[in-house]
């Protein structure tokens, strides 16, 4: 067994410290996994809250795991040593569960990369009684499991708080019929999915549907939680070694109220929730005895309802505040003004349709005014380098949607650079523009991503048309992994055999050759409403109000 992956690993706990209790020594020994590698799956506020649920239970002992950094991946290649825990290192296979915490489908192309170094079947099917179960949540996976569902045993739809204290006190109960026996009871758990009970059926190369079996419901539905029963997630293990380093994370509100037609966070996690206010500063309180700076977390922050109130409670116990983005509609003066004390030196705006005709097919409601109306709260505070997110690529968007977005970024650039002279300081404008990527359990769901020739001309255009004004910087995501993502988002269990071959290093291009696997079937191509979707095994949303939502959007598009 390697000495410097055990070293390396105490390093890391040395640098860590602990808000929660833990050394609980159960009869039940859990490892949970993070795909990612340790600097971005601890900066995680769902791994953390799963890992503190998990850790609390008195018969449970929880370890960590994560996706192994460049340099300890070559450790573990060139010793032959599976794949150890965080804790004691002790090998993955030796505990009676891994659970995997996943919030993005990239991250499933690390999962059976992680099942091979762990000396794991990768297929669910292949495991005897003597191998782990394996069992895997996360947002990633009550968006659409299927990529991966023949390599877990059980997965949870919904969110932990509820389902996981039901999932220990299911494993820790005597069943009979050994492993199958367990993943009936574990069936009989609303929001668990045990895809071997699942059979999907095709037709003409098309998912026909699926039938189940040991009277698993289907669709297994999504558990929601009330939050206000739950304390909030916040960081319960501090450490300088992730990407957050420095702030101490809590949760103010969960879903999204806009319901924007191309994103996941306004349909996934149902209504919009928010924290009480009390909770959270009592939260908060705790955390400033570790860190100086607190990160608000949620998907629509600057909705919270008193975001303004937290921000400047924040500031005044003499630390600094951190959020995401700002939503361009909802910018609170006093979290301006505290965000602005807190040394923020860069504002992020997300006005995502580059016209006005995006943003209406979108459902951004947003107007230019508003958009140039918020820059100027931001420019007159003397906030002169600002971030804005574009999409491109939208149904139905034509050169003429590309020719307005340039000119709003030169009509926003011309107000920081007047107001940059006035004040003898240059302000920088960071555009970030992403392709879109038809997500499930969205109204554009049906809709297939634009081909990648037609993507990179676009690129082009506003590569050409924005490296002619100073003091604007273009940033593209990579269109190419942005494929790799829409094929993850809309796959189904057939693309297990190409996870697999690219887990052994081979190209997406050649893995899909040597698969017979049509990736721009999955990718770009517009399905139809009489067809059922890989991710109909799972109720996370409700599909009649998506297809409104999308007709809604035809309507527009067509106008």
């Amino acid at each position: 067994m390697s000495n410097v992956i055990r070293n390396r690993h105490r390093a890391l706990l040395k640098a860590e410290t602990h808000l929660h209790k833990t050394g609980r020594v159960g009869q039940l020994s859990f490892c949970l996994i993070s795909p990612s590698r340790y600097q971005t799956g601890m900066s995680s506020l769902g791994f953390q809250t799963v890992y503190a649920l998990l850790s609390n239970e008195a018969d449970i002992r929880c370890e960590r795991a994560f996706f192994p950094d460049r340099e300890d991946l070559e450790e573990y290649r060139r010793s032959g040593t599976p794949l150890l825990s965080l804790e004691s290192s002790t090998p993955l296979a030796d505990f009676d569960v891994i659970a995997f915490s996943t919030s993005f489908e990239p991250d499933y192309l690390n999962i059976p990369i992680i099942l091979n170094m762990a000396r794991i079947p990768l297929y669910s099917g292949k495991r005897s009684q003597s191998d782990p179960l394996v069992i895997a949540g996360g947002a990633a996976f009550f968006i659409n499991p299927e990529p991966v569902a023949d390599f877990i045993d059980a997965i949870c739809i919904g969110e932990g708080e509820d389902i996981i204290p039901k999932i220990t006190a299911t494993l820790l109960s005597p069943v009979d019929d050994g492993r199958i026996g367990l993943l009936q009871a574990l069936s009989t758990i609303s929001g668990v999915y045990i895809p071997a009970f699942y059979q999907p059926s095709y037709q003409g190369g098309v998912l026909a549907g699926y039938t189940s079996q040991n009277n698993a419901p289907l669709p297994v539905v999504r558990m929601p939680v009330c939050l206000e029963l739950h304390e909030p997630s916040s960081s319960q293990i501090l450490t300088e070694n992730t990407e957050f380093g420095d702030m101490f994370l809590v949760e103010v509100s969960r879903g999204c109220p806009r319901g924007c037609r191309f994103c996941s966070s306004g349909f996934i996690y149902g209504a919009f929730r928010q924290q009480p206010f009390n909770n959270v500063i009592s939260l908060i309180d705790q955390g400033l005895a570790h860190r100086k700076k607190v990160g608000l977390v949620g998907a629509a922050v600057s909705d919270y309802a008193e975001i303004g109130r937290l921000c400047q409670y924040i500031v005044e116990k003499g630390a600094k505040v951190s959020v995401s983005s700002l939503r361009i509609d909802r910018i609170d003066t006093e979290m301006l003004d505290a965000l602005i004390a807190s040394g923020h030196k860069t504002i992020s705006l997300a006005p995502e349709g580059g016209s006005q005709r995006m943003r209406d097919v979108i459902r951004k409601n947003l107007t230019e005014e508003q958009i140039l109306t918020a820059c100027e709260m931001l420019i007159s505070r003397d906030i002169l380098n600002l971030k804005l997110y574009f999409i491109i690529g939208l149904p139905g968007e034509t050169d003429a949607d590309l020719d307005e977005m340039v000119r709003l970024i030169e009509v926003i650039r011309e107000r920081v650079i007047e107001r940059g002279r006035a004040n003898k300081r240059l302000g920088e404008i960071s555009v970030s523009v992403n392709p879109f990527i038809p997500k499930p359990f969205t109204p554009f769901q049906w809709c297939g991503m634009e081909p990648l020739p037609s993507l990179e001309r676009k690129v082009k255009l506003l590569e050409n048309r924005l490296r002619r004004l100073s003091n604007v910087k273009l940033k593209v995501e990579s269109l190419r992994e942005s494929y790799l993502q829409a094929l993850l988002s809309r796959g189904d269990r057939r693309l297990a055999p190409l996870l697999i071959s690219m887990a052994d290093g081979v190209n997406l291009k050649k893995s899909a050759k040597i698969c017979a696997i049509d990736t721009d079937s999955y990718v770009q191509r517009t399905i139809s409403a009489e067809e059922v979707m890989p991710w109909s095994v799972v109720g996370t949303a409700e599909t009649a109000l998506l297809r409104r939502e999308y007709e809604r959007a035809l309507e527009v598009i067509n106008r």
